[in-house]
Parts: C-alpha cells; sequence; structure tokens
C-alpha cells in the first residue's frame, strides 16, 4: 500500500462559515483580525481529522490585496500571527507539519493578472523569507498560468525550505491551465527553477484525474487537492475573482471517492482545498487507512 501525505482542507470558506458574516474582499484575513483564535481552531480540528500537516493561512496576505485597504502596513505581522496559530494547533495536536501558502497574484483564477516574471520573483522573495523560518515547506497555491509559475518557484528557491508547486487547472479540461496553457508545458519550467512536489488545487475534482496524468510525468512526488465550488467561469476585466458558488452534491463520502481514484493514479499528496472541511478530510482519512495506506 502507498504513503500518503494527508493535507488538509480549505481555510478561507471555512472561516467565512464560522465567523458567521462576509467579511468583504480581505475574507481570511479579515476573519483573522476580528476573530483572533479561529484559524487555530480550524488547523485543529483539521489535525483532529487525520491531516498531516497544517497550511498556513497566509495565501490572501499580499500586497496587493493590503494596499487597497489601508493595511499594508501589517504585512509582516499579518505573516506572523497567521503562522503562530498555526504553530499552536500543531502543539495541542503534538504532530505534524507546516505548510507555508503563497498565492497568487493579482488575484485567484485570473491569469490574465500575472505580472511580469521578474516582479513576481520579487514579491514572492519577500514573502518566502518571511515563511521559511517557521515552515517545512512552502506550498505555492492555485497558480493558473505558465509564467506566474516562474516567479513564484524563483521567489520561493531564495530560501532553503523544500517547495511544492500546485497549479490550478481547467473545470472542464484537466490538461489545461486557466490560462489555457498546457500543464505539460509546466515541464519547461520546473526544469528552470526545480520543485520538490507537484500538485493541482481548487479546481473542481471531475477535473484532477487528467490533470495528475500530466503531473505524474514530471517524475516529482505529485498530488491534488480539489475544490468544492460549482463551474468557476473565467473572465477578463476589472481586478476581481470570477463569480463562484458551492455545489451541494459533493459529500465527504462523494469527495472521498474522488480521492482514492487520485490514489489510484498514484498520488500521494492528498486534500481538499475551497468548500472541502474537516468532515471530508475525516472521512477521507478513516477510507485510506481502512484500505490499508499509511498516513504520513
Amino acid at each position: 500500500m502507498t504513503t500518503i501525505t494527508l493535507l488538509d482542507g480549505g481555510m478561507g470558506q471555512e472561516l467565512i462559515a464560522r465567523a458567521g458574516a462576509d467579511p468583504g474582499p480581505l475574507w481570511a484575513t479579515r476573519v483573522m483580525l476580528d476573530h483572533p483564535g479561529l484559524v487555530r481552531a480550524i488547523h485543529e480540528d483539521y489535525f483532529a481529522a487525520g491531516a498531516s500537516l497544517a497550511t498556513t493561512n497566509t495565501y490572501n496576505i499580499l500586497h496587493d490585496r493590503l494596499q487597497p485597504h489601508g493595511l499594508d502596513a501589517l504585512y509582516h505581522a499579518l505573516h506572523l500571527r497567521a503562522l503562530a496559530e498555526a504553530h499552536e494547533a500543531r502543539a495541542t495536536a503534538g504532530r505534524g507539519l507546516i505548510a507555508g501558502s503563497m498565492g497568487p497574484l493579482g488575484e485567484s483564477y485570473r491569469p490574465d493578472l500575472t505580472p511580469p516574471v521578474e516582479v513576481s520573483t520579487s514579491l514572492y522573495a519577500e514573502k518566502a523569507r518571511l515563511l521559511a523560518p517557521h515552515v517545512d515547506v512552502i506550498l505555492i497555491e492555485t497558480i493558473s498560468s505558465l509564467d506566474l509559475a516562474r516567479g513564484a518557484l524563483k521567489g520561493a528557491r531564495t530560501t532553503d525550505r523544500p517547495v511544492w508547486l500546485s497549479v490550478s487547472v481547467h473545470d472542464r479540461d484537466g490538461t489545461r491551465l486557466r490560462s489555457g496553457e498546457p500543464v505539460a508545458a509546466l515541464a519547461e519550467v520546473l526544469w528552470e527553477t526545480p520543485a520538490d512536489a507537484i500538485l493541482a488545487n481548487c479546481s473542481m475534482p471531475e477535473a484532477m484525474s487528467a490533470a495528475l496524468d500530466q503531473l505524474k510525468a514530471f517524475g516529482l512526488a505529485f498530488g491534488a487537492y480539489a475544490n468544492g465550488f460549482s463551474e468557476i467561469e473565467p473572465h477578463t476585466h476589472g481586478t476581481s475573482a470570477p463569480a463562484y458558488g458551492a455545489r451541494h452534491d459533493l459529500t465527504p463520502e462523494r469527495y472521498t471517492a474522488f480521492a482514492l481514484g487520485w490514489v489510484a493514479q498514484g498520488a500521494t499528496l492528498i486534500g481538499g482545498c475551497c468548500e472541502v472541511g474537516p468532515a471530508h478530510i475525516r472521512h477521507l482519512h478513516a477510507r485510506l487507512t481502512a484500505e490499508g495506506h499509511q498516513i504520513a
């Protein structure tokens, strides 16, 4: 049987649900300011459900998100608060890794907002150097274009931490990034700046099998963590994220069925993204162990 690193589930949507209010454009970051301790509680719930790691609530702590709200002076402090809550949860659990999350510049699912590589490299290097002393791995998430992958990897590699790159693929065609570029073209990006693992995330679970067929060709540890959104329709105007909604058919049982298929394809890094919560991870953990897989 296989040794699986069981990732946690989504943080931002879980925070919104528990806070009981729409935090606006800053979503997960705003909740962290208004409800101290809530991030730690969610990390604790994922560890209790069997997750192998805590993904820090740093995905959306980016200058381009903070500046319009006059909060950019808190850039460093917000990272340290998110890191502290992950460490507090790990101390309570008595085990686990910490993955330092770096989300997409511009906006999630908006490859048209990808900045020049030299710009993104500098911004990601700043973020990676903040995270690196406090995490076991740097997790670059929801990357939807080749150039954003280039910048993020170059920035992350200014530290000594292992780097996992996770890309967001088209919901109807998992062989393509949201930019329309082929997932297979990541081979050149990874040749320029290697990663230690390659994943797909924040796309519908139905798209992941095709994505994994592409990712496993790179010869790295690979995996997937899908979202529980309806199809995300791309658009290329303004600076906001595309509209999406939570689907109601993705029960823990159904999500686990998808995930077991990814394991059968050879994936060893498995978890959940937006709208996939502790109940999904708990059920997935139970099925994986029942089938004889070892959780790292």
